[in-house]
C-alpha cells in the first residue's frame, strides 16, 4: 500500500526553519551594528585624545623656543656686559700703570724737594721761613693732585666693582649647577631576579646640553617618560675638575667686594660630592704625590683667592680658617683641642647678631698666609670628620662639613702712601725744628710721632703747610682710619640625602640619618620660605640653616652644586635631589648691598 505524503506539511515545516534561521541572521546583523557603533564610538574618542596630545606637544614646543629665544637674548646681553667689563679692566689695568708712574715721580720730586729744604736751611738764614713755606706749598699742591689720581683711581674700582656685580646678578644670586657623575664600579650589582627588567645599573640621567638634565622615569608595564630639569650650568660625566671650577670663579671676585659667598654640595652617598669639594688626591698631594687636576673646588678657590689677594697692596688682608661639621644636629669645632694637644670634639653654639648675621659661640679661628695652610689644616682635620659604611658607600660622611675662610680687608687705597708721606713729614718737622723750637713743640712733636707709630698712617687730607706765626707741629690726632670690614668665604660639603631604607643602617645609626634627614628638609623649607616670601623664614629649625642663615639670605651669594648619579638604582634620590634644586632656584633674593660698616676689631 503506498504511503500518503502530506506535502503541505513539509513545506510548513521548511518554513518554519527559513524563520528560525532568518531570525537567527537579523539577530547576528543586530549584535554586529551594536559592535560597529562601539567601535567608532571608541575610534572617535582616540581620534579626540590624539588631537590633544598633540596640541598640548605643540603648545610645549612653542613654550620650549620661547624660553630658548629668551635664553638666547639674555646670553647675548651678558656676552655684552662681559665684554664691557673686559675692557673697564683693560682701562683700570692702564690707569694702574699710570698711577704707579704718578707715584713714583712724586717721590723724586719729593725727595728733591726735601733736598732743597735741607740746603736752605743751611744756607739761607733771613728768608728761610718763606724758602720753606714755598715748598711746603709745592708739597701741598703735589698731595692734592696725588688725592684726585686716588679718586679717579677709586671710582673706576667701583663701577668695576658695580659691573661685575650686575653680572653676577644676571646670571643669579642664587645659582644652582648640577654635575652628573660616571657609572662607577659599584653600580654594576647582580641583581636577584636575572633578566629582570629595567636593570640597576642602567643609566637614566644624562645631559641634553650645558643647562639641561634629561631623567628616564622607567616602570614596569608603563611607557617611558622623560623629565626635563633646567639649571644655570649642568656638567656632564666626561667634564674635568678644571671645567666645573671655572664656572665658580667668577664669586671670589665678588667675595674681595665685599659680599659673603656659599658654595654647597648637596646630593645623596657616593653622588660625587666630596670628589667635587675636596677633590681624590687632597691627602696625596701632601704626601709627595704628584698634584693633578682631580683638586676639587675647596682647593681650587683656595689657590686662586690667595692668588687674588697677593695682587692687591701688603697687610691690606687677614685671613683665619675654621672648620666645624654638623653630627646630629651640634656643632662641632674640629680646630678645638684639649689640654693634651689631643683633637676633641668641641661643642659650640650658634647665635644671631643684631645685624642678622650667625656666629658661632667659642669658635676657634686660625690664620693662615697661603693656601698651603689651609690644605695641611683640612688634610689633619679631615680624620676627625664622623663616617660610617653603609649599602650605598663603605666609607659614607655622617656629618655636614662647613670650612669657612674669614676675610678682614681694610682700606687699601693710602696704606702704602701715607706710609712714604708720614715719613716725608717728619723730615720736614726736623728740619723745621731747628728754627721753630720749643719746649712745647718737642713735646707735641714727640705725641705725634708716637700716634704715628702705633697707627702707622698718617693725614693725607691736611695740608702740611704752615706760616711762620704758627707752630709747625703737627696734630697727634689722625684724620684717615683704616675701615675693617670681615667678609666670609663658606665651603659646604652635606652629608648624602638619602633615605633610611637606601642607606640599610640599623641600630644608633638611624639616630644620624634622621639628624641628616632633618637638616635637610630644613634647608629646604627655607629656601621655599624665601621662595615663597613669607614673613619668618625658619632658619633655626635646624643648626644647619641657623649657621648658614648669612649665606643663604640676604645679600650673600650662594652656589649649589647638585650631585647626581646617573643609574637606575639610585633614580629617586636623584629626582629629589634635582627637585631641591629646582626649588632652589624659585628663591628671589633682596638686591645686594655692600658691606661697609666698619666692625671694631679688638
Amino acid at each position: 500500500m503506498p504511503l500518503f505524503i502530506n506535502r503541505d506539511q513539509i513545506f510548513a515545516h521548511q518554513v518554519h526553519l527559513l524563520e528560525h534561521k532568518l531570525r537567527s541572521k537579523e539577530e547576528r546583523i543586530l549584535e554586529l551594528e551594536t559592535e560597529n557603533a562601539i567601535l567608532h564610538l571608541r575610534l572617535a574618542e582616540c581620534l579626540g585624545k590624539l588631537r590633544r596630545d598633540h596640541e598640548k606637544e605643540t603648545k610645549a614646543l612653542q613654550h620650549h623656543l620661547q624660553q630658548r629665544n629668551a635664553q638666547k637674548i639674555t646670553r647675548s646681553a651678558l656676552a655684552k656686559l662681559l665684554s664691557e667689563v673686559q675692557a673697564v679692566k683693560q682701562d683700570l689695568s692702564e690707569l694702574f700703570a699710570v698711577y704707579l708712574s704718578f707715584s713714583t715721580e712724586l717721590e723724586e720730586q719729593r725727595k728733591q724737594l726735601l733736598d732743597k729744604v735741607q740746603q736752605a736751611s743751611c744756607s739761607l738764614k733771613g728768608d728761610r721761613g718763606e724758602e720753606a713755606q714755598d715748598l711746603q706749598a709745592v708739597v701741598s699742591a703735589l698731595e692734592r693732585s696725588l688725592e684726585e689720581e686716588r679718586e679717579r683711581c677709586r671710582a673706576e674700582r667701583q663701577r668695576r666693582k658695580e659691573l661685575h656685580n650686575t653680572l653676577v646678578e644676571l646670571r643669579g644670586n642664587i645659582r644652582v649647577h648640577c654635575r652628573v657623575r660616571p657609572v662607577l664600579p659599584f653600580d654594576h650589582v647582580p641583581s636577584s631576579t636575572p633578566g629582570s627588567w629595567p636593570a640597576l645599573s642602567e643609566e637614566v640621567v644624562s645631559t641634553v646640553s650645558d643647562d639641561t638634565v634629561m631623567v628616564n622615569c622607567i616602570k614596569p608595564g608603563m611607557p617611558v617618560h622623560n623629565k626635563m630639569y633646567e639649571f644655570e650650568r649642568v656638567h656632564g660625566p666626561e667634564e674635568s675638575q678644571d671645567a666645573v671650577f671655572e664656572e665658580v670663579k667668577p664669586l671670589l671676585t665678588s667675595l674681595l667686594d665685599g659680599y659673603n659667598v656659599c658654595i654647597m654640595a648637596y646630593g645623596q652617598t657616593g653622588s660625587g660630592k666630596t670628589h667635587t669639594m675636596m677633590g681624590s688626591q687632597l691627602l696625596e698631594e701632601h704626601s709627595g704625590g704628584q698634584p693633578g687636576a682631580q683638586q676639587g673646588i675647596i682647593p681650587k678657590a683656595t689657590a686662586e683667592f690667595f692668588r687674588m689677594i697677593s695682587e692687591k697692596p701688603a697687610d691690606s688682608h687677614t685671613v683665619e680658617v675654621s672648620v666645624m661639621e654638623v653630627y646630629n644636629n651640634e656643632v662641632l669645632d674640629l680646630l678645638a683641642k684639649d689640654a693634651q694637644g689631643n683633637p676633641a670634639e668641641q661643642r659650640c653654639d650658634v647665635i644671631t647678631t643684631s645685624n642678622g648675621a650667625s656666629q658661632v659661640i667659642a669658635l676657634k679661628y686660625q690664620p693662615v698666609r697661603d693656601a698651603s695652610e689651609v690644605m695641611q689644616i683640612l688634610s689633619r682635620v679631615l680624620k676627625l670628620r664622623a663616617h660610617c659604611p653603609t649599602l650605598v658607600h663603605p666609607d659614607s660622611s655622617r656629618s655636614h662639613l662647613i670650612v669657612t675662610l674669614t676675610i678682614s680687608s681694610k682700606s687699601p687705597n693710602a696704606l702704602a702712601l701715607a706710609r712714604r708721606l708720614q715719613s716725608a713729614k717728619k723730615d720736614m718737622q726736623l728740619a723745621a725744628q731747628k728754627e721753630w723750637w720749643s719746649p712745647r713743640c718737642r713735646r707735641a712733636n714727640l705725641v705725634a710721632r708716637k700716634s704715628s707709630e702705633d697707627h702707622l698712617f698718617a693725614s693725607t687730607a691736611s695740608s702740611p703747610s704752615r706760616s711762620p706765626s704758627h707752630s709747625p707741629c703737627s696734630s697727634p690726632r689722625p684724620s684717615v682710619s683704616q675701615a675693617l670690614f670681615k667678609t666670609k668665604l663658606q665651603l659646604v660639603d652635606l652629608a648624602g640625602s638619602e633615605s633610611v631604607g637606601m642607606s640599610g643602617v640599623s641600630g644608633a645609626a638611624l639616630w644620624e640619618v634622621s639628624c641628616i634627614n632633618r637638616s635637610l628638609s630644613a634647608l629646604s623649607d627655607v629656601l621655599g620660605a624665601l621662595a615663597e616670601q613669607r614673613p619668618h623664614v625658619p632658619y633655626r629649625n635646624s643648626k644647619l640653616t641657623h649657621l648658614l642663615q648669612d649665606a643663604i639670605g640676604g645679600d650673600a651669594k650662594l652656589l649649589v652644586m647638585l650631585c647626581v648619579s646617573p643609574t637606575q638604582r639610585y633614580v629617586t634620590e636623584s629626582l629629589q635631589s634635582l627637585g631641591f634644586g629646582t626649588r632652589a632656584r624659585q628663591v628671589q633674593k633682596e638686591l645686594p648691598r655692600r658691606k661697609g660698616n666698619p666692625l671694631k676689631v679688638k
